[in-house]
């Protein structure tokens, strides 16, 4: 599972740091005033419903459902299966990206209410229809990239999702050499996010595509509408980061340029959840699936702690890392163009903030696929939808008193009242719980995170003073330099306490056996 795991993550990372070069030049180009906040909002509308598709939310339904179908019928039962759920999808989401254009003004008013009156809320409508495209696109390279997931192929789903990244990058930069005015940039780089998504389905099509999802048909029967039944809170249920990232800036919409604040101080938090969170629900779908199958008790509970244990251990680092270093991370990465220094402040503030509840979406992505292995999705649901709920009922009053922070803060509230909900369910429906072993190496991990933190915060109080006026460069460089000492001592703290040992690494890089047909 390390391996697989590895292989995903290192993906995802490099997709966070195509990522972070999107969200720079976003920053230069738009800044953080008004059409940055339109644009933004309806990306973050546009991006939830991508998260929402492809990064491993309709696995929790696909994956099982694909893998009976295999086990009943054979690889041809498997494909055919797979041919009706591409087909059938494919059109539903045409027809919901249709609707949703015609509604836009609708619905961007109502995630967007501080923008109603003002001439923000066209702009932001204008920029969300024209990515709507990407939404239909996204449908087939769902199913593709499920399928190949349920067969163990996951270096071809992890990669795809670069050229989303990559398209909007090559734009940016001809954008900056012959610049426009920001309203018609930020149009521009909107109709760029569906044809990203057709680069996207063209690429998975041509690899893979003819062999595993034939014949293509369309299909409302009853078992399909069954499989789209339990599909569906499954997707809402992996999408609660995303969800409550919204509901916050349902909040911030009513000031002024607190929407931008949020989105880039959330990018930053995404990087982590997705080489860890969304990685680890990717890998480890297919795993309890199996073993839950087979009735498997011991592999189940092994598969369990290990996620638990390695989620934990990426995760508490970067939440001190940057808590830690908010400030010369936003700086160097945004303070760039129309980003000034004042944005940089109060987007380091909501980083801080955001940044506490990082484990608990770590945790959250960590247990929800013991209840999908078990074709459970409505408690997952209903565990998100509290999280929103919490999220929302306290972001008005902390909004209120601690601005575009305290509404952060309410997100990072939510995220762990969904992990602590999905906890509780697990323990009930199926004795979900965390070894003693277990219990003793997330304590030595805290510790060595801790430890790290204590180094992170003496390099920036006594070293980042030196360079804080320097060129851009040698600020990257030394900000560079800093994370990598952190990252090698918390490693090296992980071998004295022996939370992990050179052994053990060896026989977890170890080629897995081959599961695919």
């Amino acid at each position: 599972m390390i391996r697989s795991l590895l292989t995903v993550s290192g993906a995802t990372l490099l997709s966070r740091v195509l990522g972070f070069t999107r969200d720079a030049l976003i920053a230069a180009l738009l800044g953080a005033g008004p059409v940055a906040d339109a644009f933004l909002a309806a990306f973050q509308l546009v991006n939830v419903a991508r998260r929402l598709l492809t990064e491993g939310a309709l696995n929790a339904a696909l994956v099982p459902a694909w893998m009976q179908a295999k086990a009943a019928g054979g690889a041809a039962a498997a494909a055919a299966f797979a041919g009706r759920v591409l087909g059938t999808v494919s059109v539903a989401l045409a027809i919901v990206a249709a609707l949703i254009a015609l509604a836009m003004p609708l619905v961007i008013a109502a995630v967007a209410p501080g923008f109603v009156g003002e001439p923000t809320l066209q702009l932001a409508v204008d920029n969300a229809r024209l990515m709507l495209p990407y939404l239909a696109f996204a449908g087939p390279v769902t199913v593709l990239m499920g399928v190949l997931n349920a067969q163990h192929r996951f270096a071809l789903t992890a990669f795809s999702p670069l050229l989303f990244n990559l398209s909007l990058i090559g734009v940016m930069i001809v954008l900056l050499l012959w610049p426009r005015q920001a309203a018609e940039t930020a149009l521009l780089l909107a109709a760029t996010v569906g044809i990203a998504g057709l680069l996207q389905l063209l690429m998975l099509v041509w690899r893979r595509g003819a062999a595993i999802a034939t014949p293509l048909r369309v299909s409302f029967d009853a078992a399909m509408r069954g499989f789209l039944r339990q599909a569906l809170p499954g997707m809402v249920a992996s999408s609660g980061p995303q969800l409550l990232i919204v509901g916050g800036a349902v909040i911030a919409s009513g000031a002024p340029a607190a929407v931008s604040w949020l989105y880039f101080a959330n990018r930053l938090i995404e990087t982590p959840l997705g080489v860890v969170g969304t990685a680890m629900g990717t890998v480890l779908i297919p795993e309890l699936t199996r073993a839950v199958r087979e009735d498997d008790r011991a592999a189940i509970a092994h598969a369990e702690n290990r996620a638990l244990q390695l989620g934990a251990g990426l995760a508490l680092p970067a939440m001190f890392g940057l808590m830690v270093l908010s400030t010369p991370i936003v700086q160097v990465l945004f303070e760039h163009g129309a980003f000034g220094a004042d944005d940089t402040r109060s987007t380091a503030l909501v980083l801080m903030a955001l940044a506490l509840g990082l484990p608990a979406h770590v945790l959250t992505k960590v247990l929800s696929p013991a209840f999908f292995a078990r074709s459970n999705t409505s408690a997952p649901l209903a565990a998100t939808l509290i999280g929103l709920a919490l999220a929302l009922a306290t972001g008005w009053p902390l909004g209120l008193a601690f601005g575009a922070g305290g509404i952060a803060a309410a997100v990072a509230l939510g995220a762990w009242g969904s992990a602590l909900v999905l906890l509780w369910r697990g323990r009930a429906l199926f004795g979900l719980g965390i070894a003693p072993a277990s219990w003793r190496q997330l304590a030595l991990i805290l510790l060595a995170s801790l430890l790290m933190a204590g180094l992170l915060w003496l390099k920036l109080t006594y070293a980042w003073p030196l360079v804080a006026g320097a060129h851009l460069a040698v600020q990257a460089l030394a900000l560079g330099l800093m994370i990598g000492g952190a990252l090698a001592v918390y490693g090296g703290l992980l071998l004295l306490l022996g939370v992990v040992s050179p052994a053990r690494l060896a026989r977890a890089f170890r080629k897995p056996r081959d599961l695919s047909p």
